[in-house]
């Protein structure tokens, strides 16, 4: 799967960029993060910092955080 979305179970900015991949109809894997900001080694590997949302397009070679941007990304680059 070229697109995963790291996320926080109840995060709301996740779930709009959840519902914004849904709404496009793109797959994608969600990979779920803790939720002490200290543990989310593997967000700040990928994306230079520990904060959800973050989606990766390993296709497009996109490292995207903030749910307003990946929203406006899904709806102009992927739907």
């Amino acid at each position: 799967m070229s697109i995963r979305l790291y996320a926080l179970d109840g995060c709301p900015w996740c779930e709009k960029a959840a519902d914004a991949l849904d709404a496009a109809g793109v797959e994608y894997e969600t990979e779920w993060v803790d939720a002490l900001h200290s543990d989310r080694d593997e967000v700040k590997r990928v994306s230079g910092q520990r904060g959800v949302p973050v989606i990766i397009d390993e296709e497009r070679g996109v490292t995207m955080s903030e749910s307003a941007n990946i929203v406006e990304y899904v709806e102009k680059s992927l739907a």
